[in-house]
Protein backbone atom coordinates (compact mmCIF):
# COMPACT_ATOMS: atom_id res chain seq x y z
CA UNK A 1 0.00 0.00 0.00
CA UNK A 2 1.38 3.45 -0.88
CA UNK A 3 2.52 5.59 2.04
CA UNK A 4 0.91 8.96 2.64
CA UNK A 5 3.76 10.81 0.86
CA UNK A 6 3.29 8.87 -2.38
CA UNK A 7 -0.50 9.03 -2.46
CA UNK A 8 -2.40 11.33 -4.80
CA UNK A 9 -3.18 14.46 -2.76
CA UNK A 10 -6.81 15.54 -2.97
CA UNK A 11 -7.48 18.84 -1.21
CA UNK A 12 -11.05 20.14 -0.83
CA UNK A 13 -11.36 23.74 0.35
CA UNK A 14 -14.76 24.48 1.87
CA UNK A 15 -16.85 22.23 4.10
CA UNK A 16 -20.30 23.32 2.98
CA UNK A 17 -22.93 20.96 1.61
CA UNK A 18 -20.93 20.02 -1.48
CA UNK A 19 -17.43 19.98 0.00
CA UNK A 20 -18.28 17.93 3.07
CA UNK A 21 -20.35 15.44 1.08
CA UNK A 22 -17.49 15.03 -1.40
CA UNK A 23 -14.88 14.46 1.32
CA UNK A 24 -17.17 11.92 3.00
CA UNK A 25 -17.87 10.04 -0.23
CA UNK A 26 -14.19 9.89 -1.15
CA UNK A 27 -13.15 8.85 2.35
CA UNK A 28 -15.71 6.04 2.37
CA UNK A 29 -14.46 4.67 -0.98
CA UNK A 30 -12.03 1.99 0.16
CA UNK A 31 -10.38 1.50 -3.21
CA UNK A 32 -9.75 5.22 -3.58
CA UNK A 33 -8.42 6.01 -0.12
CA UNK A 34 -5.77 3.32 -0.56
CA UNK A 35 -4.34 5.45 -3.38
CA UNK A 36 -5.26 8.98 -2.30
CA UNK A 37 -4.85 11.23 0.74
CA UNK A 38 -7.99 13.32 1.20
CA UNK A 39 -7.87 16.62 3.09
CA UNK A 40 -10.77 18.96 3.82
CA UNK A 41 -9.99 22.57 4.81
CA UNK A 42 -12.53 24.94 6.34
CA UNK A 43 -12.40 28.11 8.44
CA UNK A 44 -15.01 26.73 10.87
CA UNK A 45 -14.86 23.75 13.22
CA UNK A 46 -18.41 22.57 12.57
CA UNK A 47 -20.81 22.37 9.63
CA UNK A 48 -24.43 23.45 9.45
CA UNK A 49 -26.50 23.04 6.28
CA UNK A 50 -26.81 26.59 4.94
CA UNK A 51 -30.53 26.39 3.99
CA UNK A 52 -31.20 25.85 7.71
CA UNK A 53 -29.68 29.17 8.80
CA UNK A 54 -33.03 30.97 8.73
CA UNK A 55 -34.39 28.41 11.21
CA UNK A 56 -31.44 28.99 13.56
CA UNK A 57 -31.93 32.75 13.23
CA UNK A 58 -35.64 32.55 14.03
CA UNK A 59 -35.06 30.13 16.90
CA UNK A 60 -37.10 27.28 15.45
CA UNK A 61 -34.06 25.00 15.24
CA UNK A 62 -31.45 24.25 17.90
CA UNK A 63 -28.15 24.35 16.04
CA UNK A 64 -26.40 22.04 18.50
CA UNK A 65 -28.67 19.19 17.44
CA UNK A 66 -27.79 19.57 13.76
CA UNK A 67 -24.19 20.77 13.45
CA UNK A 68 -21.52 18.32 12.31
CA UNK A 69 -18.06 18.39 13.90
CA UNK A 70 -15.50 18.30 11.09
CA UNK A 71 -12.83 16.49 13.13
CA UNK A 72 -15.26 13.75 14.14
CA UNK A 73 -16.64 13.42 10.61
CA UNK A 74 -13.09 13.15 9.25
CA UNK A 75 -12.19 10.47 11.80
CA UNK A 76 -15.28 8.40 11.09
CA UNK A 77 -15.02 8.68 7.29
CA UNK A 78 -11.27 8.37 6.73
CA UNK A 79 -10.21 11.82 5.58
CA UNK A 80 -8.22 14.60 7.26
CA UNK A 81 -9.59 17.93 8.41
CA UNK A 82 -7.48 21.06 8.69
CA UNK A 83 -8.67 24.32 10.20
CA UNK A 84 -8.10 27.61 8.38
CA UNK A 85 -9.35 30.07 5.78
CA UNK A 86 -8.11 30.01 2.19
CA UNK A 87 -5.98 33.05 1.34
CA UNK A 88 -4.30 32.05 -1.92
CA UNK A 89 -3.34 29.35 -4.43
CA UNK A 90 0.16 28.76 -5.83
CA UNK A 91 -0.46 26.93 -9.09
CA UNK A 92 3.24 26.52 -9.90
CA UNK A 93 4.03 24.79 -6.61
CA UNK A 94 0.53 23.29 -6.41
CA UNK A 95 -0.16 24.58 -2.91
CA UNK A 96 -3.03 26.29 -1.15
CA UNK A 97 -2.26 28.92 1.47
CA UNK A 98 -4.34 29.09 4.65
CA UNK A 99 -4.55 31.97 7.13
CA UNK A 100 -3.70 31.60 10.83
CA UNK A 101 -6.63 30.63 13.04
CA UNK A 102 -7.24 32.64 16.20
CA UNK A 103 -9.62 31.79 19.02
CA UNK A 104 -12.27 34.13 20.45
CA UNK A 105 -9.65 35.72 22.71
CA UNK A 106 -7.25 36.41 19.84
CA UNK A 107 -4.80 33.65 20.74
CA UNK A 108 -3.12 31.69 17.97
CA UNK A 109 -4.49 28.16 17.45
CA UNK A 110 -2.90 27.26 14.12
CA UNK A 111 -0.25 29.27 12.21
CA UNK A 112 -0.30 30.30 8.59
CA UNK A 113 0.13 27.10 6.60
CA UNK A 114 0.38 25.69 3.07
CA UNK A 115 -0.95 22.37 1.82
CA UNK A 116 0.22 20.62 -1.33
CA UNK A 117 -2.26 19.15 -3.79
CA UNK A 118 -2.43 17.07 -6.95
CA UNK A 119 -6.16 17.63 -7.31
CA UNK A 120 -7.73 20.75 -5.78
CA UNK A 121 -11.48 21.24 -5.38
CA UNK A 122 -12.64 24.74 -4.40
CA UNK A 123 -16.07 24.69 -2.75
CA UNK A 124 -16.08 27.75 -0.48
CA UNK A 125 -19.69 28.76 -1.17
CA UNK A 126 -21.00 32.29 -1.53
CA UNK A 127 -21.72 35.49 0.37
CA UNK A 128 -24.52 38.03 0.08
CA UNK A 129 -23.93 40.94 -2.31
CA UNK A 130 -24.76 44.37 -0.90
CA UNK A 131 -24.08 46.10 -4.26
CA UNK A 132 -22.34 48.89 -2.37
CA UNK A 133 -25.55 50.02 -0.65
CA UNK A 134 -24.73 52.60 2.06
CA UNK A 135 -25.17 51.47 5.66
CA UNK A 136 -25.37 47.73 5.01
CA UNK A 137 -22.03 46.85 6.60
CA UNK A 138 -22.62 49.12 9.59
CA UNK A 139 -26.26 48.45 10.41
CA UNK A 140 -27.53 45.27 8.69
CA UNK A 141 -27.18 41.66 9.76
CA UNK A 142 -26.52 38.90 7.25
CA UNK A 143 -27.23 35.17 7.22
CA UNK A 144 -24.00 33.84 5.76
CA UNK A 145 -22.87 31.64 8.64
CA UNK A 146 -24.08 29.99 11.82
CA UNK A 147 -22.50 32.85 13.80
CA UNK A 148 -24.64 35.33 11.83
CA UNK A 149 -27.77 33.29 12.52
CA UNK A 150 -27.00 33.03 16.24
CA UNK A 151 -26.28 36.76 16.44
CA UNK A 152 -29.63 37.61 14.88
CA UNK A 153 -31.49 35.23 17.18
CA UNK A 154 -29.89 36.67 20.31
CA UNK A 155 -30.75 40.20 19.22
CA UNK A 156 -34.32 39.19 18.46
CA UNK A 157 -34.87 37.57 21.87
CA UNK A 158 -33.15 40.50 23.60
CA UNK A 159 -35.40 42.93 21.73
CA UNK A 160 -38.50 41.11 23.02
CA UNK A 161 -37.23 41.05 26.62
CA UNK A 162 -36.22 44.73 26.42
CA UNK A 163 -39.65 45.76 25.16
CA UNK A 164 -41.32 43.80 27.94
CA UNK A 165 -39.14 45.34 30.66
CA UNK A 166 -39.26 49.00 29.65
CA UNK A 167 -41.83 51.34 31.20
CA UNK A 168 -41.84 53.91 28.38
CA UNK A 169 -43.83 53.50 25.13
CA UNK A 170 -42.16 51.54 22.34
CA UNK A 171 -40.17 53.57 19.85
CA UNK A 172 -41.36 53.43 16.20
CA UNK A 173 -38.64 50.95 15.22
CA UNK A 174 -38.91 48.64 18.22
CA UNK A 175 -39.86 45.01 17.51
CA UNK A 176 -39.87 45.74 13.77
CA UNK A 177 -37.76 43.50 11.52
CA UNK A 178 -36.94 44.52 7.94
CA UNK A 179 -35.69 41.77 5.62
CA UNK A 180 -34.09 43.08 2.43
CA UNK A 181 -34.40 40.53 -0.34
CA UNK A 182 -37.39 38.30 -1.05
CA UNK A 183 -35.56 35.27 -2.34
CA UNK A 184 -35.89 31.94 -0.57
CA UNK A 185 -33.87 33.03 2.49
CA UNK A 186 -35.81 36.26 3.01
CA UNK A 187 -39.22 34.71 2.50
CA UNK A 188 -38.53 31.71 4.74
CA UNK A 189 -37.06 33.87 7.50
CA UNK A 190 -40.13 36.15 7.44
CA UNK A 191 -42.52 33.23 7.77
CA UNK A 192 -40.53 31.60 10.58
CA UNK A 193 -40.26 34.89 12.49
CA UNK A 194 -44.03 35.36 12.41
CA UNK A 195 -44.38 32.18 14.46
CA UNK A 196 -41.29 32.18 16.67
CA UNK A 197 -41.57 35.80 17.86
CA UNK A 198 -45.08 35.04 19.06
CA UNK A 199 -43.86 31.93 20.84
CA UNK A 200 -41.12 33.91 22.58
CA UNK A 201 -43.71 36.45 23.74
CA UNK A 202 -45.95 33.61 24.98
CA UNK A 203 -43.27 32.57 27.52
CA UNK A 204 -44.31 35.22 30.02
CA UNK A 205 -43.54 38.47 28.15
CA UNK A 206 -47.16 39.52 28.52
CA UNK A 207 -46.54 43.28 28.34
CA UNK A 208 -45.84 42.91 24.61
CA UNK A 209 -48.81 42.61 22.26
CA UNK A 210 -47.62 40.24 19.55
CA UNK A 211 -50.27 41.28 17.04
CA UNK A 212 -49.87 45.04 17.49
CA UNK A 213 -46.22 45.48 18.43
CA UNK A 214 -44.33 42.96 16.27
CA UNK A 215 -43.97 43.73 12.58
CA UNK A 216 -41.98 41.82 9.94
CA UNK A 217 -41.41 43.47 6.56
CA UNK A 218 -39.93 42.02 3.37
CA UNK A 219 -38.41 44.41 0.83
CA UNK A 220 -37.76 43.31 -2.76
CA UNK A 221 -36.39 45.41 -5.64
CA UNK A 222 -38.03 43.17 -8.25
CA UNK A 223 -41.72 43.29 -9.14
CA UNK A 224 -42.53 40.17 -7.12
CA UNK A 225 -41.23 37.98 -4.31
CA UNK A 226 -39.17 34.95 -5.33
CA UNK A 227 -38.36 36.59 -8.68
CA UNK A 228 -36.23 33.63 -9.82
CA UNK A 229 -39.17 31.22 -9.55
CA UNK A 230 -42.31 30.88 -11.70
CA UNK A 231 -44.93 33.56 -11.17
CA UNK A 232 -47.44 31.05 -9.78
CA UNK A 233 -45.12 30.30 -6.88
CA UNK A 234 -44.49 33.99 -6.29
CA UNK A 235 -48.17 34.86 -6.26
CA UNK A 236 -49.09 32.04 -3.90
CA UNK A 237 -46.18 32.83 -1.58
CA UNK A 238 -46.95 36.55 -1.40
CA UNK A 239 -50.57 35.78 -0.57
CA UNK A 240 -49.54 33.47 2.25
CA UNK A 241 -47.08 36.00 3.63
CA UNK A 242 -49.76 38.68 3.70
CA UNK A 243 -52.14 36.28 5.45
CA UNK A 244 -49.48 35.85 8.14
CA UNK A 245 -49.37 39.61 8.57
CA UNK A 246 -45.99 40.12 6.89
CA UNK A 247 -45.62 43.52 5.19
CA UNK A 248 -44.50 42.89 1.59
CA UNK A 249 -42.86 45.72 -0.38
CA UNK A 250 -42.08 44.86 -4.02
CA UNK A 251 -40.53 47.15 -6.67
CA UNK A 252 -38.85 48.78 -3.68
CA UNK A 253 -35.15 49.55 -4.04
CA UNK A 254 -33.18 50.20 -0.87
CA UNK A 255 -31.21 53.46 -0.96
CA UNK A 256 -29.65 53.20 2.51
CA UNK A 257 -29.74 51.17 5.68
CA UNK A 258 -30.07 53.44 8.73
CA UNK A 259 -29.37 52.76 12.42
CA UNK A 260 -33.12 52.61 13.03
CA UNK A 261 -34.53 51.39 9.74
CA UNK A 262 -34.36 51.42 5.96
CA UNK A 263 -34.66 54.31 3.51
CA UNK A 264 -36.11 53.39 0.11
CA UNK A 265 -35.22 55.00 -3.19
CA UNK A 266 -38.67 56.64 -3.38
CA UNK A 267 -37.96 58.49 -0.13
CA UNK A 268 -39.99 56.32 2.25
CA UNK A 269 -38.48 55.34 5.60
CA UNK A 270 -39.36 51.98 7.11
CA UNK A 271 -38.52 51.91 10.84
CA UNK A 272 -36.84 48.70 12.02
CA UNK A 273 -34.88 47.60 15.06
CA UNK A 274 -33.37 44.67 13.18
CA UNK A 275 -32.41 44.78 9.50
CA UNK A 276 -31.37 41.63 7.62
CA UNK A 277 -29.64 41.82 4.25
CA UNK A 278 -30.63 38.74 2.22
CA UNK A 279 -30.27 40.07 -1.34
CA UNK A 280 -27.78 39.04 -4.00
CA UNK A 281 -25.12 36.34 -4.16
CA UNK A 282 -21.41 36.50 -4.95
CA UNK A 283 -18.21 34.64 -4.12
CA UNK A 284 -15.75 36.18 -1.67
CA UNK A 285 -13.87 39.24 -2.93
CA UNK A 286 -10.45 37.58 -2.57
CA UNK A 287 -11.54 35.04 -5.21
CA UNK A 288 -11.42 37.69 -7.97
CA UNK A 289 -8.80 36.41 -10.48
CA UNK A 290 -7.21 34.28 -7.75
CA UNK A 291 -3.96 32.67 -8.96
CA UNK A 292 -4.72 33.92 -12.47
CA UNK A 293 -7.80 31.70 -12.77
CA UNK A 294 -10.78 32.97 -14.77
CA UNK A 295 -13.56 34.49 -12.67
CA UNK A 296 -16.76 36.34 -13.53
CA UNK A 297 -18.02 39.64 -12.12
CA UNK A 298 -19.54 37.77 -9.14
CA UNK A 299 -16.03 36.45 -8.30
CA UNK A 300 -17.07 32.88 -9.19
CA UNK A 301 -14.52 30.56 -10.78
CA UNK A 302 -15.52 29.86 -14.38
CA UNK A 303 -15.50 26.10 -14.99
CA UNK A 304 -15.78 23.74 -17.94
CA UNK A 305 -18.56 21.11 -18.11
CA UNK A 306 -16.14 18.75 -16.32
CA UNK A 307 -16.07 21.28 -13.40
CA UNK A 308 -12.38 21.92 -14.10
CA UNK A 309 -11.36 25.57 -14.08
CA UNK A 310 -10.78 26.96 -17.56
CA UNK A 311 -7.07 27.68 -16.99
CA UNK A 312 -5.94 24.77 -14.83
CA UNK A 313 -7.03 21.15 -15.29
CA UNK A 314 -5.86 20.22 -11.78
CA UNK A 315 -8.21 22.72 -10.09
CA UNK A 316 -11.95 22.08 -9.89
CA UNK A 317 -14.71 24.28 -8.50
CA UNK A 318 -18.22 23.36 -7.40
CA UNK A 319 -21.20 24.80 -5.59
CA UNK A 320 -21.98 28.49 -5.23
CA UNK A 321 -18.40 29.63 -5.96
CA UNK A 322 -18.43 28.04 -9.44
CA UNK A 323 -19.89 29.51 -12.64
CA UNK A 324 -21.03 26.38 -14.42
CA UNK A 325 -22.91 26.65 -17.72
CA UNK A 326 -26.44 25.22 -17.88
CA UNK A 327 -27.45 25.05 -21.57
CA UNK A 328 -31.04 24.00 -20.79
CA UNK A 329 -31.76 27.07 -18.66
CA UNK A 330 -34.30 29.71 -19.69
CA UNK A 331 -36.11 27.44 -22.11
CA UNK A 332 -32.95 26.41 -23.90
CA UNK A 333 -31.47 29.91 -24.13
CA UNK A 334 -28.77 28.95 -21.65
CA UNK A 335 -27.60 30.25 -18.31
CA UNK A 336 -25.70 29.07 -15.26
CA UNK A 337 -26.37 26.44 -12.63
CA UNK A 338 -28.22 28.25 -9.81
CA UNK A 339 -26.70 28.53 -6.32
CA UNK A 340 -28.89 25.89 -4.70
CA UNK A 341 -28.22 23.08 -2.26
CA UNK A 342 -29.50 20.51 -4.78
CA UNK A 343 -26.80 21.65 -7.26
CA UNK A 344 -24.05 21.24 -4.65
CA UNK A 345 -25.42 17.79 -3.75
CA UNK A 346 -25.43 16.71 -7.41
CA UNK A 347 -21.96 18.11 -8.05
CA UNK A 348 -20.54 16.31 -5.01
CA UNK A 349 -21.83 12.98 -6.37
CA UNK A 350 -20.49 13.79 -9.83
CA UNK A 351 -17.09 14.92 -8.54
CA UNK A 352 -16.64 11.77 -6.45
CA UNK A 353 -17.08 9.65 -9.58
CA UNK A 354 -14.84 11.92 -11.67
CA UNK A 355 -11.97 11.86 -9.19
CA UNK A 356 -12.04 8.07 -9.33
CA UNK A 357 -11.83 8.30 -13.14
CA UNK A 358 -9.01 10.81 -12.84
CA UNK A 359 -6.97 8.44 -10.69
CA UNK A 360 -7.56 5.71 -13.28
CA UNK A 361 -6.40 8.04 -16.11
CA UNK A 362 -9.83 7.85 -17.72
CA UNK A 363 -11.41 10.85 -19.51
CA UNK A 364 -13.71 12.94 -17.35
CA UNK A 365 -17.43 13.15 -18.02
CA UNK A 366 -19.34 16.44 -18.17
CA UNK A 367 -21.63 17.44 -15.31
CA UNK A 368 -25.27 17.98 -16.21
CA UNK A 369 -27.51 19.81 -13.77
CA UNK A 370 -30.93 18.23 -13.21
CA UNK A 371 -33.53 20.69 -11.98
CA UNK A 372 -35.86 18.98 -9.53
CA UNK A 373 -37.65 22.20 -8.70
CA UNK A 374 -37.66 24.78 -5.96
CA UNK A 375 -39.11 24.40 -2.51
CA UNK A 376 -40.01 27.28 -0.20
CA UNK A 377 -40.95 26.71 3.42
CA UNK A 378 -43.39 29.14 5.00
CA UNK A 379 -42.99 27.80 8.51
CA UNK A 380 -43.47 24.49 10.24
CA UNK A 381 -47.23 24.86 10.46
CA UNK A 382 -47.75 26.79 7.22
CA UNK A 383 -48.28 25.78 3.61
CA UNK A 384 -45.20 25.21 1.46
CA UNK A 385 -45.23 26.15 -2.21
CA UNK A 386 -43.14 24.06 -4.58
CA UNK A 387 -42.19 23.99 -8.23
CA UNK A 388 -41.01 20.68 -9.61
CA UNK A 389 -39.84 20.61 -13.19
CA UNK A 390 -37.29 17.83 -13.61
CA UNK A 391 -39.43 14.97 -12.34
CA UNK A 392 -42.52 15.51 -14.45
CA UNK A 393 -41.07 16.81 -17.70
CA UNK A 394 -42.79 20.15 -17.25
CA UNK A 395 -43.92 22.12 -14.26
CA UNK A 396 -46.13 21.23 -11.34
CA UNK A 397 -47.06 23.33 -8.37
CA UNK A 398 -47.68 21.53 -5.11
CA UNK A 399 -48.63 22.80 -1.67
CA UNK A 400 -49.44 21.55 1.80
CA UNK A 401 -48.24 18.44 3.58
CA UNK A 402 -46.81 16.74 0.51
CA UNK A 403 -44.71 19.81 -0.27
CA UNK A 404 -43.60 19.98 3.36
CA UNK A 405 -42.54 16.32 3.21
CA UNK A 406 -40.48 17.00 0.10
CA UNK A 407 -38.86 20.04 1.74
CA UNK A 408 -37.81 17.95 4.75
CA UNK A 409 -36.56 15.19 2.44
CA UNK A 410 -33.98 17.54 0.88
CA UNK A 411 -32.26 17.91 4.24
CA UNK A 412 -32.56 14.20 4.91
CA UNK A 413 -30.74 13.50 1.62
CA UNK A 414 -27.88 15.70 2.86
CA UNK A 415 -27.81 13.92 6.22
CA UNK A 416 -27.87 10.50 4.53
CA UNK A 417 -24.89 11.48 2.37
CA UNK A 418 -22.95 12.39 5.51
CA UNK A 419 -24.04 9.79 8.05
CA UNK A 420 -25.83 6.86 6.43
CA UNK A 421 -29.29 5.41 7.05
CA UNK A 422 -28.88 3.99 10.58
CA UNK A 423 -27.48 7.11 12.23
CA UNK A 424 -29.95 9.44 10.48
CA UNK A 425 -32.88 7.25 11.52
CA UNK A 426 -31.78 7.16 15.17
CA UNK A 427 -31.03 10.91 15.25
CA UNK A 428 -34.42 11.71 13.73
CA UNK A 429 -36.20 9.56 16.31
CA UNK A 430 -34.24 11.18 19.14
CA UNK A 431 -35.16 14.68 17.93
CA UNK A 432 -38.83 13.75 17.77
CA UNK A 433 -38.71 12.55 21.39
CA UNK A 434 -36.78 15.52 22.81
CA UNK A 435 -38.99 17.99 20.95
CA UNK A 436 -41.90 16.89 23.13
CA UNK A 437 -40.02 17.90 26.30
CA UNK A 438 -38.36 21.15 25.18
CA UNK A 439 -39.63 24.60 24.13
CA UNK A 440 -40.55 24.75 20.44
CA UNK A 441 -38.48 27.90 20.10
CA UNK A 442 -34.95 28.49 21.35
CA UNK A 443 -35.01 31.14 24.10
CA UNK A 444 -31.30 31.96 24.43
Amino acid sequence: MPNSESKHRIVIVGGGAGGLELATRLGDARGLRARAAITLIDKNRTHVWKPKLHEIASGSMDMSAHEVDYLAQAHWHHFRFRLGELTGIDRERREVHVAPYLDDEGRLVTPERSFGYDTLVVAIGSLSNDFGTPGVREHALRLESKADAQRFHQRMVNACIRAHAQTTPLRPEQLHVAIIGAGATGVELAAELHRTTREVIAYGLDRVDAEKDIQVSVIEAAERVLPALPIRISTATEGLLRELGVDVHTSAKVAEVLPDGVRLADGRNLPAELVVWAAGVKAADFMKDIAGLETNRSNQLVVLPTLQTTRDADIFAMGDCAACAWPEANGGKGGFVPPRAQAAHQQASHMAAQIKRRLQDKPLKPYRYRDFGSLVSLGEFSTVGNMMGGLVGGSLMIEGRFARLMYVSLYKMHELALHGFVKVSLDTLARLITRRTEPHVKLH
